[in-house]
């Protein structure tokens, strides 16, 4: 298991930094979105483990306008195309383009018509609704502001890979040092090889980044320690998520993608809570105090 783990990093990750730092932030948004897609299907795929089925199509289709909405968005970290492609000329009417509150709205409506005028049975009508909910807002969602980190001007690219690299070295210390010498569960229930020392390390791994990084940022070393340690409590936070969905489910693993790893959405797991953290504790803390 653990040359099949190590393999299939060495394989994924040069791509992931390459795309990163070189990739346009259009090809970065479409990998994102391929990415998402991935993931939310997996996260179907736990719903129909107990019968819940979702409306996978609307689901994810509201997914991509939601990567899209962020892509475009205003702000710190704005697409530099947001003033040129606000609105758009279609049959002779022009039509804004969405926002986030309107992938929302759009995703909102289209569940009432698929709950009220679709033969599927009415007992389910609420597991549908909820999946659905559940994976935009819980998968989807929080992963599209790694659209939002990329665009930050000059630095986004960097700031974005920072993000992947304290997840990835924190995820590797913890499967290391949790094997070696943990004792103590940190949540039998949850996750049952998770330890108190593995979690440990996997901060202290993020740190270590935070350090080698400031070589690289011009962000202030304290502010890059503090998202370090913030990203990496909500990646850890994010693994023991997924971790009790898929007990809800019934199964070991999201998937079967990724050699040793397991699916996608068990590979990506601790970014969803990672990746917004690092963005608002830039747009609320790091930017006021410039």
């Amino acid at each position: 298991m653990t040359w099949k783990r190590v393999a299939t990093a060495a394989l994924l990750i040069p791509c992931v930094v390459g795309l990163v730092l070189w990739g346009s932030a259009a090809v970065m948004a479409v990998a994102l979105a391929l990415v998402i897609l991935l993931a939310l299907f997996e996260f179907f795929a736990l719903g129909d483990a107990i019968g819940h089925r979702a409306y996978r199509l609307w689901t994810a289709t509201c997914a991509l306008v939601l990567v899209f909405a962020q892509w475009n968005a205003p702000g710190e970290a704005a697409s530099p195309m947001t003033e040129i492609v606000s609105r758009v000329r279609i049959l002779g009417f022009w039509v804004a383009l969405p926002k986030l509150e309107d992938a929302f709205f759009l995703f909102l409506m289209g569940v009432a018509v698929l709950t009220l005028w679709t033969k599927r049975p009415m007992v389910e009508a609420l597991p549908a609704a909820g999946i659905s909910s559940g994976g935009l807002l819980l998968i989807a969602f929080p992963l599209t502001f790694a659209v939002r980190l990329e665009a930050i001007p000059r630095e986004g690219p960097a700031i974005l890979l920072f993000v992947l690299v304290i997840t990835w070295v924190g995820d590797t210390a913890a499967y290391f040092v949790g094997r070696a010498v943990g004792k103590r569960k940190l949540a039998p229930v949850l996750s049952p090889k998770k330890t108190w020392e593995g979690t440990f390390a996997s901060i202290f791994g993020a740190l270590l980044v935070a350090v080698v990084f400031s070589r690289w940022l011009v962000v202030p070393l304290p502010h890059l320690l503090t998202m370090a340690a913030l990203g990496n409590v909500a990646g850890q936070a994010g693994d023991l998520l997924e971790s009790a969905y898929k007990r809800s489910a019934g199964v070991k693993d999201s998937g079967s993608l990724l050699p040793g790893h397991g699916g996608v959405l068990d590979r990506i797991d601790a970014l969803i809570l990672a990746i917004p953290v690092v963005w608002y504790y830039w747009i609320w803390i790091y930017l006021p105090s410039r």
